[in-house]
């Protein structure tokens, strides 16, 4: 995987021109799609030992299980939808639209999808990290990629002509790629665009380039070797959708919404029509007389083009989060909706459409808990999902949550989950005894962002971004109250919280490690603490020791805590990303490291501490669960994954299942 070149320990979505957006939650219309059951292989043979497959990797850390991640490409061809979720490939049967059903899906990719073309028995995947994969969709239960080729920078969107492809390079403008043999793709030609490449669809002998701040870019093609830019449009904002029918081009503009470009002369491409939707225009297709535009926050936007200079908007269907991509086949929308899945729209009637079916999986993965046979997901703007993961390499969702806000971190004790709302500022606590309906029993408010959380006794210690650590008497879990918290004016923001014993240990900010005294619940006091040289986003303690994770800087800080009222650093690791959360288990730390992946740390000897295993996830890992053998990494827009660091598994054979 090329390096990620972002920073920060949030990584909220990356870039302007892909934020996720705030939106109500609606109910399904009709019916929610058949999951299937298993997961495709996961490694290249049929049998094995963890061991081998990890060795063979260089990193002592082998993937066993994944699912979900955010939706944000949908391509569709015949009875089937190809739908980008997370790191995978899925197809789907969508013979009947209003009943479609699961039936495969690809390994795990390098990278977040963020493109889908199809054509004949292949589909063609824009990967954010690693450029143009090549799948063999010849057998649709069982689709597997036959080639690839890594673009220079981050893969944004993919067309194919012929035997080309085209894809949309972030920073790296339009590449020309021969997939005439698809097993050894070979780049012939390419034009570094003005500015960042997002969406490309080639008709006739142009490339229509939508290149951001630069508007629609338009290419001749002709020549694949020299491909030359012969006309441009600038749109009013910042353009990252493009569909082309006839001699118009339909631009989605961030900023201005539909704009109708006349492109009969493509050195002088002249706008007719505009239509200025109400939200954040990312995405377009065209069918008939109508256009539908993917409108980000505000779902999908229905616009009659028939008299191209004065288009009207007729309809309207609010997606539940942020609409990304579209696709129109016959009397049918797909939307890609980066938290909501994949809906799919009735649009006959265009001024009424309706939504008969969906797919939706965990999609931005942010906290995770693990209990018993279950993982809980903190889902950030889609509650908290429940993961069956019993067989840990086919785990599979059985219940959701939606909160109200954010949900930025979960804890799991006994029959209840505790879910930190973010920026809503709430402690909700929700039955899970019964997985696949989990219910709300009660729930308290805290002053203003509740980041990190955790749960010891009757008491639940949350880490208030604002408003420093809040404690919460949950004795009662229909009735829940603060009872104390600990606030110091001048300290910065407050981000996790550990507790073990009569102490909680919270991750500071810039002010550290601060280490209070919990034994009296109303009146908790600071005994001491330790100023981190970086920003301290999370902590984790066992034994004499607390286990800080540095955000922007990426350590892992290692503090002697057996004194709490002088606590000393002991030792330190500088891992490669932003150290953003820690789980420990045994003589090791496991670090969420954001654009590192997972990294495990060999902590039995704390002031020299050493790097045994990693494993580079395709998004970016947030936090991170140790339960048993298995690590599970809340992997932002990449959904879960399940991994086994290989020391523990030496002989447990790999088993693969398909559905």
């Amino acid at each position: 995987m090329k390096a990620k070149i972002f920073t920060g320990f949030t990584l909220l979505i990356l870039l302007p021109l892909i934020l996720s957006g705030s939106v109500t939650a609606q109910a399904p219309q009709h019916a929610q799609f058949e999951n299937g059951a298993g997961l495709s292989p996961l490694f290249p043979t049929s049998e094995g030992t963890l061991q081998q497959m990890a060795d063979a990797l260089g990193q002592h850390v082998a993937l066993v299980g994944q699912i979900g991640g955010v939706t944000r490409a949908v391509a569709v061809q015949g009875d089937y939808a190809y739908v980008g979720v997370g790191p995978r490939l899925i197809i789907l049967n969508v013979a009947d639209p209003d009943y479609p059903t699961w039936v495969g899906q690809a390994a795990v990719l390098p990278g977040v999808v963020y493109g889908v073309a199809v054509a004949g028995n292949y589909a063609y995947v824009a990967d954010f990290d690693a450029g143009l994969r090549i799948i063999d969709v010849s057998l649709p239960s069982a689709p597997t990629e036959v080639g690839f080729f890594d673009t220079p920078v981050y893969a944004f969107g993919v067309s194919v002509a012929g035997n080309y492809a085209y894809v949309a390079d972030l920073w790296g403008g339009l590449r020309i790629i021969d997939v005439s043999l698809p097993s050894v793709p070979v780049e012939v030609g390419f034009l570094d665009t003005p500015d960042l490449a997002i969406d490309v669809v080639v008709a006739g002998n142009y490339a229509y380039v939508a290149d951001y701040y630069a508007g629609l870019r338009i290419i001749d093609v002709s020549l694949p070797g020299a491909p030359t830019e012969v006309g441009f449009y600038d749109t009013p904002g910042y353009s990252v959708g493009v569909v082309v029918t006839g001699n118009s081009a339909y631009v989605a503009d961030r900023e201005s919404g539909l704009r109708i470009i006349d492109v009969s002369l493509p050195s002088a491409p002249v706008e007719v029509g505009f239509s200025d939707t109400p939200g954040d225009a990312r995405d377009v297709a065209v069918a008939g007389n109508y256009a539908y535009v993917a409108n980000g926050g505000d779902g999908l936007c229905i616009i009659d083009v028939s008299l191209p200079s004065a288009p009207v908007e007729v309809g309207f269907f609010d997606t539940p989060r942020f609409a990304t991509g579209v696709a129109v086949p016959g009397n049918y929308a797909y939307v890609a909706d980066v938290e909501g899945g994949l809906r799919i729209i009735d649009v006959s009637l265009p001024a009424a459409p309706v939504e008969t079916a969906f797919y939706d999986k965990a999609g931005l993965a942010y906290g995770v808990a693990v209990a018993g046979n279950y993982a809980y997901i903190a889902d950030y703007n889609a509650g908290m999902r429940i993961i069956d993961i019993s067989t840990p390499d086919a785990p599979t969702e059985v219940g959701v949550y939606d909160t109200p806000g954010y949900a930025f971190n979960v804890a799991v004790v006994a029959n209840y989950a505790y879910i930190a709302e973010g920026y809503d500022g709430y402690l909700r606590i929700i039955d899970v005894s019964l997985p696949s309906t989990p219910t709300e029993v009660g729930f308290c408010n805290i002053p203003s962002q509740a980041e990190g959380l955790a749960v010891a006794g009757n008491y639940a210690y949350v880490a208030d971004y604002n408003a420093g650590m809040r404690i919460i008497d949950v004795s009662v879990p229909s009735a829940p109250v603060e009872v104390g918290f600990y606030e110091t004016p001048d300290l910065d923001n407050a981000f996790d919280v550990a507790v073990a014993g009569n102490y909680a240990y919270v991750a500071y900010g810039y002010a550290g490690l601060r280490i209070i005294d919990v034994s009296l619940p109303g009146a908790p006091t600071e005994v001491g603490f330790y100023d981190t040289p970086g920003y301290a986003v999370s902590v984790a303690v066992t034994g004499n020791y607390a286990y800080v994770g540095e955000g922007y800087d990426g350590y892992l800080r290692i503090i002697d805590v057996s004194l709490p009222s002088t606590p000393v650093e002991a030792g330190f690791y500088d891992t490669p990303g932003s150290a953003y959360g820690v789980a420990l288990t045994g003589n090791y730390a496991y670090v969420a490291d954001v654009e590192g992946g997972l990294r495990i740390i060999d902590v039995s000897l704390p002031s020299a501490p050493v790097e045994v295993g990693f494993y580079d996830t395709p998004g970016y890992a947030e936090s991170v669960a140790v339960a048993g053998n298995y690590a599970y990494v809340a992997d932002w827009d990449a959904g879960l994954f399940i991994l086994a660091y290989a020391q523990y598994e030496t002989h447990l054979p790999l088993v693969h299942r398909n559905p």
